[in-house]
Formats: C-alpha cells, sequence, structure tokens
C-alpha cells in the first residue's frame, strides 16, 4: 500500500510502501479520499514535538481523514460497509497520508453531508481544536470576549465561526489583506498583525486562543481580566498535559520547567495558561457534522494537492499564507 511517510526526524516525507492495516474488532477500515494536513504534521517531521508524541520511526503522517467505510471489526456498532466518514485518529494510530487506514469506532463520525470529502477532511483536528478550546477547556459563554489568534488559519477560520455561534463578542488577529475574510467568518475586531499592537488596542477579555506561541503568547496575557485564561495551541506543554498523557516523572519535570515562566508571569497577572494537545472524539465530531450541516460552521480549503505531490503540500505549510486548511485529494477507485 502506497503511503508517505518520515524515516528520520528532520528528514524529508517519503513515498513508501506499508503493510496494509491490521483491522482490530473495534476498528473501521476506511478507504482515504481526502486527508487534511495540519501544523502539526509538520512539528512531527521536524521533531519539535518528539518529547510530546514520540513516534517509532519510520512513520506515516497525517491527521485528518475522510473517506469510506472499507471493513468494520466484529465489535463496531454505528458503521456499515460504504458509509461515507470523517476522522481525527488518536495520536497513536495516525497515518492518513496512506490509500487506506484503520482507526478505532470511537474516532469515527458520519462526515457533513453537505460539503465534499475534501472539505470534510479539513475539519476534524481544527474543528476538535477548536470545540475543546473554547467549550470543553475555555467554557466560553455567550457576552464573553474571546481573541483568536492567527484567524485565516486552519483552527482560526473554524474558531472563529463557533465562537460567533455561542455568543461571543470575538477578536482576532490577521493580516490587513484577510481583514474582510476574517470580519466574514465571525470577527467583530480585527487587529493587523503587520502594522498593529494587539496588546496596546484590546483588554478585559475572558479568553485567548494563541495558536503562535512566543512572544505573542506572552502578550496574550496582558489582554485578560482578571480570572482570565490563555489556551496555547503550539506551546509550551505544562504539568497537566504531562500529567495526562501519563509521561515519566523525569519528563513531568522537564515539561513543568519548560512553562514555569509563562505560568509565573500569568500568576502575577490574576491569569492562567493551559496547553492544550486537542484529543480524539468521534462524539465531539458528531457534534461538529450537525453544526456544518446547519449552517453554522463551514470548512475553509485554502489548496489542493494530488496525494502524489504530498511532500510539496507539507512544504507549503512551511511558506504559510493560505487561507483555512490544505488538504491532499485521493483518485477516485
Amino acid at each position: 500500500m502506497k503511503a508517505y511517510a518520515i524515516d528520520r526526524y528532520q528528514g524529508p516525507l517519503r513515498a513508501a510502501d506499508v503493510p496494509e492495516p491490521v483491522v482490530g474488532d473495534d476498528d473501521v477500515l476506511v478507504r482515504v479520499e481526502a486527508a487534511g494536513l495540519n501544523v502539526l504534521d509538520e512539528k512531527i517531521r521536524s521533531g519539535e514535538f518528539k518529547q510530546i508524541v514520540p513516534y517509532d520511526l519510520p512513520q506515516v503522517l497525517g491527521h485528518d481523514v475522510a473517506g469510506t467505510v472499507l471493513q468494520v471489526g466484529a465489535a463496531v456498532r454505528g458503521f456499515s460497509v460504504g458509509d461515507e466518514v470523517y476522522s481525527r485518529p488518536r495520536k497513536d494510530r495516525i497515518g492518513t497520508f496512506a490509500e487506506r487506514i484503520s482507526i478505532p469506532q470511537d474516532d469515527v463520525a458520519l462526515r457533513p453531508r453537505s460539503f465534499t470529502a475534501t472539505e470534510a477532511a479539513s475539519l476534524p483536528l481544527v474543528a476538535l481544536t477548536a470545540w475543546q478550546a473554547l467549550v470543553e477547556r475555555g467554557g466560553l459563554q455567550s457576552g464573553q470576549k474571546v481573541l483568536v489568534h492567527a484567524g485565516s488559519g486552519g483552527v482560526g477560520t473554524i474558531a472563529l465561526q463557533l465562537a460567533k455561534h455561542l455568543g461571543a463578542v470575538v477578536a482576532t488577529t490577521a493580516s490587513g489583506s484577510n481583514a474582510d475574510f476574517v470580519r466574514d467568518l465571525g470577527a467583530d475586531t480585527v487587529v493587523d498583525h503587520r502594522t498593529q499592537d494587539f496588546q496596546a488596542l484590546l483588554s478585559g477579555y475572558d479568553l485567548v486562543l494563541d495558536g503562535v506561541g512566543g512572544d505573542t503568547l506572552t502578550k496574550s496575557l496582558r489582554v485578560l481580566r482578571p480570572g482570565g485564561k490563555v489556551i496555547g495551541l503550539t506551546g509550551p506543554p505544562d504539568p497537566a498535559f504531562a500529567r495526562e498523557a501519563g509521561l515519566n516523572p523525569l519528563l513531568r519535570l522537564a515539561i513543568a520547567g519548560l512553562s514555569a515562566k509563562v505560568r509565573r508571569q500569568a500568576a502575577k497577572l490574576g491569569v492562567s495558561y493551559e496547553f492544550l494537545f486537542m484529543h480524539a472524539s468521534g462524539e465531539q465530531l458528531r457534534t461538529i457534522t450537525r453544526l456544518v450541516d446547519d449552517g453554522v460552521l463551514r470548512p475553509v480549503v485554502g489548496r489542493t494537492f494530488p496525494f502524489d505531490q504530498a511532500p510539496q503540500a507539507l512544504e507549503s505549510l512551511q511558506r504559510g499564507g493560505t487561507r483555512g486548511k490544505t488538504v491532499l485529494t485521493f483518485p477516485t477507485p
């Protein structure tokens, strides 16, 4: 079976012949019709996340999939051969840059009826991230103020729509050329990250969703009201993440050190910082499906590449500048 994998960290994404997936009793075998690319794929390739999500190499990359069910395990309920589904497989079962993938049934949902496989494949990781950040972790309520950084990106395009649906007052950072685009997605206030300082313009926010990190994270702490929260997607990871991930005591100590500075800064300001590494959830994806089919959320696909150009597609993520998601499309069988 053809796939695209890395055989060393910081090495290139290469075509590879890999064994057919094993289908366990609780698994669903999916023929891949489209696979979304994410910044996480590049962070794994580069080795940036190897302490957080270590893999035995070679490893097929890919965290988003839309396709058709080819086979179901003996214990699978709710899915049948021929169903059109989508998923973000759990971290130890990734590998959607392949012709077929076996996925635990709990990570799978029927995909939205109102969009194509390509559009559906753009959604799982970013939509789950937005839901878990704004609803599960952030508890965002109607009338509260939320700042979503990088509003024209993969997570940002969905988070803006979801925040507006929840009734929040929404601000975002984006380039000036994307201002109208992010306003159309739900932003009430747009700060041009190239020419304006969001810290000088915004204050009293209840929640910040930060997928940028660095100075942006530090500044974000200062736009919060007392008791507000920054949820970081790019790190640094915090002790709660280390505990939930079941990391060994030495790694837990190291990770606590990585986030110690930002957590101290947050405490001095009377606010808090949390790291979010999203988790797979078919149940939450079913909620996403309803929101998409009801017209609340719409996928944003900025670029597509054919499957045999997966390396070029991953390289395009490093250059940035794409609105929404980049998606690999597979030949029709």
